[in-house]
């Protein structure tokens, strides 16, 4: 097999490493078209730097480490320390930091690596640099009622004790019950009041800039500080300034900046909050507060909380995510942003940054036979498809090339997760357009260190030390494999569907200005809205999407029978069941259709949100919808309508496939991955009508050239997925490509019974002895020592061709813990480490026959043997270790995992078909 940094790339066709023994390679496409995977096409890890106590020397070797189980790249992203390690501790940004930096990206460098940089520590943004002018800020108002003829005399200040952070008064404001409005602002001295209520009852309403008082989550030392106010580009100035410094004479190479999930709580607020409000808006608030801070539900304080919400995103967006975009880029940095969490409009926030960053976090459900999620060690998942979009969809349509993700947060509990359950929740993310995945992750740790080595409390650790190491790198050249297409070509969505935030925003939600679209609060946003049942209808029915906003909309254009974005061309723009949109929005998409431009309306608005001149402008909204009726109108099936439009969806999702489709030149590139309980052996359909198609398997590199048939527009592949299986793809020209085996299973299997000798090789804490069993079951069971032990050991065993004739058997390994590496008289065949645990292990020989399978274990025995022995090493500062629930972790709870081989073992014969 070729090396595994090495893979054929296919210019007109496809990407490929390797070939097995069953499926051989085109001789004269391999030497005219190898390449090397670049290191954007493989995984990248987060890195977290604990404490800081970093050297060259563990830098070294932790990146070689790295880079020889399939890393592309590492993410700095410096926390707390470790206890006992206090000398080491290296203050953020210090020259000896800056030095370890520029070291880190030197080695990276010279091991075809590349690095990223959290722009701060812990998180969120912050840190000593944020002065209380500069920090999160939130706004405070008290309440007086003074009545008519009476003098209100009052020092005003922030009563409530828990306001223990400075706050400034900027506005002392009197509304009568006659409709009155007084600003007393000027009549204050000192922040006292001496007014009378002439003619009139009064509210009156004190505004302040208060202080959430929040600070750096998981600083590193030298970092401590307040979170920063994320509305203000003065306070992101005065951030960046500490780097500016940092950065002069900085020798070494950073691709990008990193700016984590939106986890900037209760800040509502900014000390120019009330100007930018009239500049975005085009009304003074402060008139309508009252009608802000109503508690009760009613029409006219919802449009006002719509305004205050949409400013807030704008401040978001203009004053700080664009500017910080626009700061990296001075460096020759790329940004790298996680949207979610912010209290702004998802798309265009995403938008902003020049790699979009969604992320994925706890356990999903999976139908696949076999994946196992045992209910004790695993989080519910929040990797909602339509959620996963919102990153991607603002990449495609800005025209940003990657897509990246935080992969595996709390997937599993601690030493707990396997390659295998790893898969399909990576493949959820590649299928919804991300293509650029970062682990979360690995923890830079010494030699010193004694094993387990340092750990992040929240992450799968993906450290080469642990069991999980061992083969490891089959997940990263699965998903290097994969990201070689991804990459490559452009989406081939076709349709847009807007995103009708306005109908969030108009709305009451338990009355708070400040609403973060979290990804852990779905119920509250999203799954209760009518565009996430139309998004699902449509991805159900395999039809390729994009969201869009209002911003992007506005910058559409209509050429050539497509709508024209930033990042691409469209056939239609789907408008889903929503109440609110802006009369500009409307405005657009009437000139659009007018242009000819597909614009399909699942129903018409019915009000435009905000407070501005509503009653006029809804009027101007239903005059604009009746003078166009004629093209704009209610679609009695949205699904007839994009059939007009001449978009057809893939019918090949009935068999219950997911797919994502793209461009290259032309050709398409497909993406399938099974996650039914069910194999599907039969003809799919694609779109067109192709004189090729090439099938490529990304687990085992095996490609070849598929039987086809073609019916019109429409293409016939025949494809074999077992569950848990992907292949892509390619349609092509004509090729000198060989032909794609198919094979049958026979009927009959055999069962591989006997003695098996299993030797211990690699681990710890102790090598088992070894030993020879004749019925396959947990290694755990055999003795104290195995029970406790996490690592490699080897089972052998001989066994009798059952039938001298069969030209390929496929070998089941039936229950893997955890995975497997492959030899049958003594020639390696591959590593299964994935459902469904089987490989076509080709001809036997007749008589005799030997199998050696390397079988690795999760580390989750050993860690457990050590907490038992009470030997500690939970030794970190802050949350320290915290298990999946967020409660002190304890090992010592667990039961033994299951490890080894639990079988059954059997051979079926194969036949081309």
């Amino acid at each position: 097999m070729l090396n595994r940094n090495y893979f054929i790339l296919i210019l007109l066709t496809l990407s490929i490493v390797a070939c097995t023994k069953s499926q051989e390679r085109s001789s004269d496409i391999e030497n005219s078209m190898l390449s090397e995977i670049t290191n954007q096409q493989k995984p990248w890890t987060r890195w977290w730097w604990m404490g800081s106590a970093v050297d060259s020397v563990n830098i070294k070797q932790n990146l070689i480490d790295l880079q020889k189980v399939g890393i592309g790249g590492v993410e700095i992203a410096p926390i707390y320390g470790v206890k006992g390690e206090e000398a080491n501790f290296i203050d953020y940004l210090s020259p000896k930091w800056m030095s370890m930096l520029s070291y880190t990206t030197k080695i990276a460098d010279s091991l075809g690596m590349q690095v990223d940089l959290t722009l701060g520590t812990g998180w969120p943004y912050g840190g000593p640099q944020v002065t209380p002018e500069f920090a999160a800020t939130k706004l405070i108002t008290q309440k007086y009622d003074v009545k008519k003829g009476h003098t209100f005399s009052k020092e005003i200040k922030v009563e409530n004790p828990k306001e223990r952070q400075p706050a400034t008064l900027n506005y002392l404001l009197a509304y009568g019950e006659k409709g009155a409005y007084i600003d007393l602002t000027s009549l204050l001295k000192d922040n006292t009041i001496s007014w009378k209520a002439e003619d009139d009852n009064y509210t009156i309403y004190a505004v302040f800039t208060g202080k959430t008082g929040q600070q750096v989550k998981r600083a590193a030392p030298g970092a401590k500080g307040f979170t920063l106010d994320h509305y203000s580009e003065d306070a992101l100035n005065i951030y960046v300034k500490s780097f500016d410094e940092a950065f002069v004479g900085f020798d070494g190479k950073i691709r990008s900046i990193f700016n984590d999930s939106y986890e900037v709580y209760g800040t509502n607020f900014t000390p120019k909050f009330f100007e930018a409000f009239e500049h975005y808006r085009g009304y003074d608030l402060k008139p309508y507060l009252p009608l802000l801070l109503i508690e009760e539900d009613t029409n006219e304080g919802n449009r006002v909380k719509s305004d205050y919400r949409e400013t807030l995103s704008n401040l978001l967006l203009y004053k700080f995510d664009n500017p910080w975009t626009q700061w990296a880029n001075k460096h020759n940095f790329k940004s790298r942003l996680q949207a979610h969490g912010s209290p702004g409009n998802l798309i265009d926030l995403y938008a902003s940054a020049d790699i979009p960053e969604c992320e994925t976090f706890g356990s999903m459900p999976y139908d696949i036979p076999g994946l196992r999620r045992e209910k004790e060690d695993i989080r519910e998942g929040d990797a909602d498809p339509v959620m996963l979009k919102f990153s991607s969809s603002a990449a495609h349509i800005s025209g940003k090339p990657l897509t990246s993700s935080e992969t595996f947060t709390w997937l599993r509990d601690h030493f707990k997760v396997a390659l295998s359950q790893c898969k399909p929740e990576v493949e959820d993310l590649l299928l919804n357009g991300v293509n650029h995945v970062f682990l979360h992750g690995t923890t830079y740790s010494p030699e010193r260190a004694q094993w387990p080595g340092w750990k992040f409390y929240a992450s799968v650790n993906f450290n080469p030390n642990l069991a999980l190491g061992e083969d490891e790198s089959q997940l990263f050249n699965y998903i290097a494999n994969c990201q070689s297409f991804l990459q490559s070509g452009n989406p081939d969505n076709e349709n847009l569907l807007y995103w009708p935030i306005y109908d969030v925003w108009n709305s009451y939600l338990n009355n708070n200005l400040f609403f973060q679209f979290k990804i852990h609060s779905l119920d509250e946003w999203l799954h209760n809205q009518p565009f996430y049942e139309t998004t699902k209808s449509l991805m159900e029915k395999g039809y390729g999407l994009d969201f869009v906003s209002d911003n992007f909309i506005e910058t559409a254009t209509f050429e050539n029978g497509k709508i024209k974005l930033p990042g691409g061309n469209y056939k239609t723009l789907v408008v889903p069941t929503s109440t609110n949109m802006p009369l500009a929005t409307l405005k657009k998409l009437i000139e659009l259709k007018k242009q000819g431009a597909k614009i399909i309306f699942q129903n018409l608005p019915k009000s435009v949100p905000g407070f501005k001149n509503y009653a006029e402008q809804n009027e101007a909204m239903q005059k604009m919808i009746s003078d166009n009726k004629s093209i704009i109108y209610p679609s009695e099936d949205i699904f007839s309508d994009l059939n007009e439009a001449n978009v057809r969806p893939e019918k090949l999702v009935e068999t219950g496939l997911k797919f994502i489709r793209r461009d290259n030149n032309g050709d398409k590139i497909y993406y399938l991955v099974n996650h039914t309980s069910r194999a599907v052996n039969q003809f799919i359909p694609i779109n067109g009508n192709f004189e090729e198609v090439i099938i490529f398997n990304p687990n085992s590199s095996v490609f070849g050239k598929a039987k086809i048939k073609n019916e019109g527009n429409t293409t016939l592949v025949k494809v074999q997925i077992k569950p848990g299986e992907s292949l892509f793809l390619k349609t092509n020209k004509n090729t000198s490509v060989k032909d794609w085996n198919y094979f049958e299973e026979s009927n009959s299997s055999y069962n591989i019974e006997g003695n098996w000798n299993i030797s211990f090789l690699r681990g710890g804490p102790a090598l088992p002895k070894n030993g020879v069993i004749s019925e396959l079951t947990s290694w755990t069971t055999l003795s104290k020592d195995a029970e406790n032990f996490s690592g490699t050991a080897k089972y052998t065993i001989e066994f009798e061709n059952p039938d001298a004739t069969a030209e390929n058997w496929l070998l089941k390994l039936g229950d893997v813990r955890e995975s497997a590496k492959v030899w049958i008289n003594d020639t390696y065949l591959g590593t299964l480490w994935a459902n469904p645990f089987e490989i076509n292990i080709g001809k036997l020989k007749k008589g005799k026959n030997k199998m050696t399978l390397e079988v690795t274990n999760l580390s989750a025995n050993r860690i457990r043997a050590k907490e038992l022995r009470g030997e500690e090493w939970k030794n970190f500062y802050e949350i320290n270790m915290v298990d999946k629930d967020y409660n002190k972790f304890d090992a010592t709870k667990w039961n033994p995992m299951p490890s080894g081989i639990l079988g059954p073992v059997t051979l079926t014969a194969l036949k081309m078909n």
